[in-house]
């Protein structure tokens, strides 16, 4: 019992608060999953420190430093083993462990993507045809339009250029695609895994899309095969296609087929396209700057196109010559002196009137050789000089004349003797316009169908010296005035021609019937319906320039109808000819005789009457001036022994010109065309008239006593002209009854 007592006995555990404390608390060691020593440490020091705070029993002195160390070598190798240098290894195996787990799983993420990858590539592939089925497509064939000296005027078909070879081209030019757009194309088996984190890192950094990871073989796939839309199912299948491509075909047979077929902008689809478009030449002949130039179009071509954005397209050609000089094709001196290199681009490419030409070869291809499966070539009949001095000649009178007159508008065909079209301009600016007002404008032809009246008339036993009164007349509501309003009395049928005197036009048109006049003129080639009525005389049926021009043909070959025609040959690359111009037009259809009349009648339209502006005083001419009524049409079509032209002014909206005549500007074009065209060409008399002199009609008197007047020359309102020459010089009883007899 003594030893219960006061002096450090046991005590008996109470639950009143005094004395020792019984802790009925769980621990941590007593709830599941902690064990150990460490759990019942845990467990110890808090029930110790408490016991002792609570019973107030005193704590044991601290040891001394020295005891510290007397009693504890072992202690303190136990403690180094756990705090010093074994801690140092453990956090060291927790970091290798860590690395170890991470490699693990990293290993375990990239074989369950990969099949991930593969179930994505197997799925979206099922959509695609059988593999036995792939093939590249055919290329859109290209059809070469070339002049007849063989000089290329257009190309034509979906791609607007022909197909070239890899090495038909500088080597420069594909080096200048793969530096810009796929610099490992050589190295990658179609995909390119570092250029798509590197696309993707700059998008990701930049905040928006400025970088594709597509390599040339992507873009060639989706070319070839996929719809332009932008979805993951198209961008799966791109990339199978791409491996196909990169397994079946050699890199130079992928960057060929690139080239031939990726879109350069301007409806250029293919390198040679391209090169013609922007600067008028073959993609055989481009220089450094120029392959550059192409190159920079792939980004974006509208924004780099040089003929809309010269200094985008010179910035990103620069970008292009860095890059191939990093790459190596070339050194830093070439790339500056590309840089500085002058480009020639051509402006006037989409603007030149041998497209109007072009659209109508492709318009009349299909009758000549049904379906186009393969490139061909078309040798035309256009001559290129004549062709541009046409242009030219309208191009600048409408620029000088054009507002004053209120004309906005023209067209021109040149035909030789035998109906081939060596000049066609449909408009004054194809890049404005591309309607083709030469083949498909149907205008009222005005006095310039009066050829076709006196003709009939000519043919019913009428002649040059017959003479009709030019008087007022009515027939029924219609009644025919001159343009001048001013009437001349007797004239003979060569002055009433070539004043172009409306009145005694009727009076023939009324003579020989509406269906004769048809009749003469459908054998010389007008073609638009025609109606039969007496104001035909006056050129109130609708027709196109290029019949008209084929019409008075006639007048300059001997009397022989002709087909107006453009297309000589059609063959394939190969030289395989496909059709070849055989044959001429309708044979004779004016006799010799009738012919020479109409000749020497239409002469004098040039010497003494509305046509005096288009006169060549180098070689005999003949024409005939036209102007429709409120002056909606301006015409001169005319000819010499070895051409044919014509020349029509107007607006397309069918208002009415400023007092635009047939014998001002037109005639004035004419001239000017046709004595380019005539340069150094032999001078040919017109059939018939060859040696006979064109005569200018002596006054005479006005034998029914009728008052005269003067009247202005059509198309030269200031001009007067002397009074009508006699007839045939016969007695006034003869001229009686020429004019009431016939």
């Amino acid at each position: 019992m003594a030893r219960g007592s006061s002096s450090g006995g046991r005590r008996e555990p109470r639950l009143d608060g005094g004395g020792a404390t019984l802790d009925m608390r769980l621990t941590r060691a007593d709830r599941p999953g902690e064990t150990g020593s460490g759990a019942r440490e845990k467990q110890r020091k808090p029930s110790r420190r408490k016991s002792e705070a609570e019973t107030g029993t005193p704590k044991q002195p601290r040891k001394t430093r020295g005891t510290r160390r007397k009693a504890g070598p072992a202690r303190r190798g136990k403690g180094r083993s756990r705090s010093g240098r074994g801690g140092g290894s453990g956090r060291r195996g927790g970091i290798v462990g860590g690395l170890r787990r991470l490699l693990y799983w990293g290993f375990v993420l990239c074989i369950w993507g990969g099949i991930g990858l593969v179930g994505v590539l197997a799925y979206y592939a099922a959509w695609l045809p059988p593999t036995s089925e792939w093939k590249v497509p055919q290329r859109p064939p290209n059809v070469r339009i070339v002049a007849a000296d063989g000089s290329l005027m257009a190309n034509r078909g979906d791609t607007g250029g022909e197909a070239v070879r890899l090495e038909q081209l500088p080597p420069y030019l594909p080096q200048a695609v793969i530096a810009i757009e796929d610099r490992r194309f050589r190295s990658h088996f179609g995909l390119d895994p570092l250029g798509l984190g590197r696309a993707v890192l700059t998008n990701l950094t930049s905040g928006r899309l400025v970088q594709g990871g597509s390599t040339l073989t992507q873009q060639l796939a989706k070319n070839l095969f996929l719809e332009p839309e932008r979805t993951l199912r198209r961008k799966v299948q791109e990339a199978v296609l791409a491996l196909w491509l990169e397994a079946t075909y050699s890199k130079n047979e992928i960057i060929e087929l690139y080239l031939n077929r990726v879109y350069f902008g301007a409806g250029a689809y293919g390198v040679d396209a391209a090169a013609r478009r922007y600067f008028g030449k073959s993609a055989r002949m481009v220089s450094l700057a120029e392959a550059a130039t192409l190159a920079a179009l792939l980004k974006a071509p509208s924004r780099y196109a040089p003929t809309r954005n010269p200094d985008l397209a010179a910035e990103r050609a620069a970008l292009v010559l860095g890059a191939m000089a990093e790459e190596g094709y070339i050194t830093e001196a070439e790339a500056r002196d590309a840089i500085a290199a002058p480009m020639n681009v051509v402006s006037h490419h989409t603007s030149a009137s041998e497209n109007y030409v072009a659209d109508w070869v492709m318009e009349l291809l299909p009758s000549y050789v049904g379906a186009i499966d393969s490139d061909i070539i078309v040798d035309t009949t256009i001559d290129l000089g004549m062709q541009i001095v046409a242009e030219d000649s309208l191009r600048r009178s409408l620029e000088e004349e054009g507002a004053k007159l209120g004309v906005r508008q023209g067209a021109i065909v040149t035909l030789d003797a035998g109906g081939a079209v060596k000049a066609l301009v449909g408009g004054r600016d194809y890049g404005t316009s591309q309607f083709n007002r030469a083949v498909n404008a149907h205008r009222q032809p005005g006095s310039a169908f009066k050829p076709f009246v006196y003709l009939a008339a000519l043919e019913r036993g009428l002649t040059p010296d017959t003479v009709r009164v030019d008087e007022p007349v009515r027939f029924g509501k219609w009644a025919p005035k001159n343009y001048s309003k001013s009437y001349r009395g007797a004239v003979t049928l060569t002055q009433a021609l070539s004043l172009s005197l409306n009145t005694v036009a009727a009076k023939l048109a009324d003579e020989v019937g509406p269906k004769s006049i048809i009749r003469t003129a459908r054998k010389l080639g007008i073609s638009s319906p025609i109606k039969a009525n007496l104001s035909i005389a006056l050129g109130t049926s609708e027709v196109t320039p290029l019949e008209i021009a084929g019409a008075f043909v006639p007048f300059s070959n001997g009397g022989y109808g002709v087909v107006p025609h453009v297309i000589r040959q059609i063959r394939k690359a190969d030289g395989t000819v496909l059709y070849a111009r055989q044959g001429g037009g309708p044979g004779r259809v004016i006799d010799h005789a009738t012919l020479a009349d109409m000749n020497f009648m239409m002469a004098e339209t040039l010497t003494t009457g509305t046509g005096r502006k288009a006169n060549l005083p180098d070689r005999p001419a003949g024409g005939k001036t036209g102007t429709s009524q409120d002056f909606r049409d301006g015409w001169f079509i005319g000819y010499t022994g070895t051409l044919t032209t014509a020349v029509w002014l107007g607006n397309d909206d069918n208002s009415p010109t400023k007092r635009a005549t047939g014998g001002s500007l037109p005639a004035r074009i004419w001239k000017e065309v046709m004595a380019a065209d005539h340069q150094g060409l032999p001078v040919a008399g017109l059939p018939g008239v060859s040696d006979r002199p064109v005569r200018v009609a002596e006054p005479h008197g006005n034998p029914l006593d009728m008052p005269m007047r003067d009247v202005p020359a059509e198309g030269d309102p200031d001009r007067h002209q002397p009074p009508p020459g006699r007839g045939d010089g016969g007695s006034p009883l003869d001229l009686l009854n020429r004019i009431f007899g016939g």
